[in-house]
């Protein structure tokens, strides 16, 4: 919307009685005097007699909420009401420290005067749309705050009067002109829900590869295929760049693994990396789709851009206005639409397959996001890439945190083949036995990472009857002969019978050519002109007719190729794309083009699939020239294409250990990582204990990273080691394995157990068979009541995290755990009945129940309680705690704590009193001066003058304001310094649970 009309929208009616509250009535009188009248005179908040600060916030927050009622577009995201509320109390309390006439102040206009009090008033802090939102209202105000003044004054000359009645009539006219006309973003709203419902309907589903579940189509419901993955965000460096703030926060070397939809929820700019196969593009759609269906009218407006698309022929990348060029609905936005939503941060922009453009664009590709970020900040932004593509921290300068697509654990694998029987109706049995032989056999689980690769199973399995292939090149030949010939076979067509081998042979060629090319796409009239040079040297091809014929029979009878657009053609996944290419490589001889491409990483795959194609000497001269080339890139290609060798000399096999010896220990994660998705080889080579804690670590990551049953047996020998980040990556990782095995040979072992194990599913319990002392869990919410109450009987703790538990009304299920030293619980709201906690242990408490249930009997039943945390309503006071207890660390939110009784609390030494809390009067500063130990204390901003004027705090070091401390005045900040000199400033977060 235009957002120059959000203020004046509001009625006269309306703003007149606000703005007359905030100035003094005035005495008996003429009023005839010979001075000029100053504007501070008038203000009521000058002397207090009045209007107060806190009328001044009811005054604002009644702005706000009348603004926000005007019908249309909301011009503010949600959440950010309070913000702006206390932003314009702050800047209209400045009219209390003007100078100016109010002659002055009505000959300047409105729009002058509101920059005047913006440059009294303190930085708002606001984000962009919120600060212009403040900025119209407070425009809005002053319009009117001049009108008051026309009508108000006592020294009012002629001229005055004049312009006084011109104002008064203009304000009357747009109120009733905005009252008749209709809103001028109507054209914007209409075609923004077409746009909406187009993106659903174009994103919700996928193909599937080997099944139908229609006749002619091969198309799977989105919601029935989608998978939630799992991400890994980048190392926090030293300054911060290039990692995600993604809780919940692992070992001390980086957060842990979470779900892609947490981490691009609590991350406005992404750069997400994964391998082919891996569901970046899939994540891509479900995004699109599930941001069009729940976001309200002004909210999130998704934009698809697949650079494969909008790249195909070299084109300039897409400005706002071509972003919908490869849409249906390209040339029909009302003119500027996508320029206005993005310029009101309402943009969710996925930019898919950086990877999929010549390494030589992508330099430019990066100018272009940061043209785009620059006139556009404010909007959420996702980039996808598979891991090599672009080196690391390559988007760290526009603040993009870096993910990385973890593989399928064995839950996500299990989850996937379930769905998958069920839309293909392929019945319980063949799904039962697939899910057996994925537990039986590890050659074949550590096939199915990615939702691809999946697939393929799947549909092997049912087509093969429950014969699979064993490895990565067996399955894409075995899938390849699938595609070309079952479906016309089990549709009994009458069509001209073409063998595999012709249609290959065609095939490749478009795929090598592609792979030359740096592209996914090629044109329809230069495929055409692959195939016609082609067929004469495949005549059994020529059964199906011309080029075009042979082309239309690839893309209508076959599911290996498909057309984006009318005249464009794609292979359906780029995987075989680069193993037909591989295949085309090999046959005319190219064995020197892959190699010096080694380092380009449209070319990696390409390279592996030659090696697992080739006969033995084709593997030989591929490995050998990677290890001429002796860089480190080409090194691990030669390292990982061993295990695609099934034929090759022992010497030069040694010989590639040796030179992978030089990148062993990783020299960071990423390397660690990189040299992990090598597969289970690099297990023989990682040192059995490494020489440094670092080393360790390191070795321990590479080791997860392989999946394979092989590193379960490596990572058990590291149980006993002393430090904790590799105890805590021990626990993390157990859900990439056999959870039964990895509980048996690694966690049962850990010395000493897991301080906080992660669990979410009551087959987790069920596997956990013993510990070499009381473990820390983390209960998910898909565990249940039932299944934990058998664990605890079995298995003493010593710390329990319920999140979003469902475990009734009660928690009897814990009474007399004589174990339990720390609980957290985040949100049980069913619990009503806290006597099961009574008279436990506990030493660390964190909770938010959901409920308003009484907290003092469990609190004075805990005399050895150390660190308390509560979040949201409950009865209680600080009189409720143990004599005998000795806190000290007391965290609050979403409560107005009386402070009676805090005082007798001397051992605290860290006091966060939350967003709500404002003193009750002068007791709570005598009971906040009785904590002569306490060295950090968080407050509101509007609280600090009566802090420093009537606390006495001695020891404090730290005062954190939960308002940003920018927007402390310099006043304030001297009198800070003044009654707290050994205490620093500093901003604080909204509390949270600790992880």
């Amino acid at each position: 919307m235009d957002a120059s009309v959000v203020g004046i929208r509001l009625a006269s009616g309306v703003v007149a009685p606000l703005v007359k509250k905030l100035f003094r009535g005035e005495g008996a009188g003429a009023g005839l005097v010979d001075r000029p009248v100053r504007i501070s005179s008038y203000v009521s908040l000058r002397e207090q007699r009045v209007l107060s600060r806190d009328d001044l916030r009811r005054l604002a927050d009644k702005l706000v909420e009348e603004a926000l009622r005007a019908p249309g577009e909301r011009p503010l995201p949600p959440g950010e009401e309070a913000g702006v509320s206390a932003a314009l109390a702050a800047t209209l309390h400045s009219l209390g420290d003007l100078a100016m006439e109010d002659v002055q102040a009505v000959e300047m206009g409105a729009r002058a005067f509101a920059a005047e009090l913006r440059r009294a008033a303190p930085a708002t802090g606001l984000g962009r749309d919120a600060e212009l939102f403040h900025d119209r209202l407070l425009d809005t105000t002053c319009l009117h705050i001049l009108h008051f003044f026309t009508t108000r004054s006592t020294y009012i000359p002629s001229a005055l009067i004049e312009s006084a009645r011109r104002q008064a009539e203009t304000i009357a006219k747009i109120d009733a002109v905005l009252a008749r006309i209709p809103r001028q973003d109507g054209r914007d709203t209409a075609f923004e829900a077409r746009y909406l419902e187009y993106l659903v309907k174009r994103h919700s589903t996928l193909t599937i590869f080997g099944i139908d579940l229609r006749p002619g189509s091969a198309r799977w419901p989105l919601d029935a295929a989608y998978v939630s993955l799992e991400a890994t965000p980048r190392p926090r460096r030293a300054d911060g760049a290039g990692s995600a703030t993604v809780p919940p926060q692992g070992p001390a070397h980086g957060p842990a693994a979470v779900s892609t939809e947490e981490a691009l929820a609590l991350e406005p700019r992404v750069l997400l990396r994964g391998e082919a196969g891996s569901g970046k593009t899939t994540l891509i759609q479900w995004l699109a789709v599930s941001t069009a269906r729940v976001e309200p009218e002004g909210g999130l407006v998704p934009f698809v851009l697949p650079l494969r698309n909008l790249t195909r022929y070299g084109e300039r990348l897409p400005a706002p206005e071509d972003f919908l060029v490869a849409t249906a609905l390209k040339g029909q936005p009302p003119e500027g639409w996508e320029s206005r939503v993005l310029g009101a941060g309402r943009g969710l922009v996925l930019v898919d397959g950086i990877d999929e453009i010549p390494e030589g664009e992508r330099d430019r590709a990066r100018d272009w996001l940061t043209d785009l970020l620059t006139a556009y900040p404010g909007n959420r932004w996702l980039v996808t890439s598979r891991p090599s593509a672009v080196r690391q921290d390559w988007l760290a300068s526009q603040e993009f945190a870096e993910l990385t697509l973890a593989p399928m654990n064995r839950a996500d694998v299990a989850g996937f083949v379930t769905r998958w029987h069920r839309a293909a109706e392929a019945g319980e049995d063949l799904r039962d036995q697939l899910l057996a032989s994925l537990a039986t056999k590890p050659e074949l689980a550590r096939l199915a990472t990615n939702p691809l690769l999946c697939g393929l199973i799947c549909a092997l399995h049912r087509e093969r009857h429950g014969f699979l292939p064993s490895g990565r090149k067996e399955l894409y030949t075995a899938a390849l002969s699938m595609l070309l010939h079952r479906r016309d076979r089990e549709r009994d067509l009458r069509l001209p019978e073409l063998a595999e081998e012709p249609q290959l042979q065609l095939l490749q060629r478009l795929a090598y050519w592609l792979i030359r090319n740096g592209r996914t796409q090629i044109s329809r009239k230069r495929a055409e002109e692959l195939i016609a040079a082609a067929l004469p040297a495949v005549p059994a091809a020529q059964v199906l007719g011309d080029a075009p014929a042979v082309l239309r029979h690839f893309l209508e009878r076959t599911g290996l190729l498909r057309a984006p657009t009318e005249d464009t053609l794609e292979f359906v996944h780029r995987t075989f794309q680069d193993f037909l290419g591989a295949r085309a490589a090999l046959d005319e001889g190219g064995l020197g083009e892959l190699t010096r491409h080694a380092d380009d990483d449209q070319w990696e795959d390409v390279i592996r699939m030659a090696v697992a194609q080739g006969r033995p000497h084709d593997r030989a001269g591929i490995i050998g020239d990677l290890l001429v080339r002796d860089s480190d890139r080409s090194v691990l290609l030669a390292l990982a294409s061993l295990e695609y060798a099934a034929e090759l000399d022992p010497g030069l096999r040694q010989d590639v250990h040796k030179a992978a010896l030089r990148l062993i220990p990783p020299r960071n994660e990423e390397a660690a990582r990189t040299l992990g998705r090598i597969g289970p080889l690099i297990l023989e080579l990682l040192p059995s204990v490494g020489k440094s804690d670092r080393d360790a670590r390191l070795s321990v990551i590479a080791a997860a990273e392989t999946g394979s049953e092989a590193a379960v047996g490596y990572l058990s020998g590291y149980c006993g080691h002393p430090d904790e980040q590799i105890r805590e990556m021990l626990a993390q990782f157990w859900e990439r394995f056999d959870t039964g095995q990895y509980a048996t040979e690694v966690l049962a072992r850990m010395v000493p157990p897991p301080d906080e194990l992660a669990v979410n599913r009551d087959a987790d319990l069920a596997a956990l068979t013993g510990f070499t002392g009381p473990p820390g869990l983390s209960v998910q919410h898909g565990v249940s009541r039932g299944a934990l109450t058998r664990f605890l009987a079995r298995h003493p703790v010593a710390g329990l995290s319920l999140r979003h538990f469902r475990g009734g009304p009660d928690a009897g299920f814990l009474r007399g755990h004589a174990s339990l030293r720390w609980l957290t619980i985040d949100y049980w709201p069913a619990l009503v009945d806290l006597s099961g906690l009574y008279g436990l242990p506990l030493e660390d408490v964190n909770l938010h129940l959901g409920n308003d249930v009484p907290l003092g009997p469990a609190l004075a039943s805990w005399p050895r309680l150390r660190t308390l945390g509560l979040l949201g309503h409950s009865s209680w006071s600080f009189a409720d705690l143990s004599p005998e207890a000795r806190p000290e660390e007391l965290t609050l939110d979403g409560t107005d704590p009386d402070l009676t009784g805090l005082g007798r609390l001397t051992s605290l030494r860290k006091l966060w009193l939350g967003h709500d809390w404002r003193p009750g009067g002068t007791g709570a500063w005598a009971e906040l001066s009785a904590l002569e130990d306490l060295e950090e204390l968080a407050v509101r901003t509007d609280t600090l003058p009566g802090l420093a004027a009537h606390a006495r705090l001695p020891s404090l070091r730290t005062l954190a304001v939960y308002d940003a401390t920018e927007r402390l005045t310099p006043s304030l900040k001297a009198q800070m310094a003044h009654s707290f000199p050994q205490a620093q400033l500093r901003s604080a977060q909204a509390y949270t649970f600790p992880t």
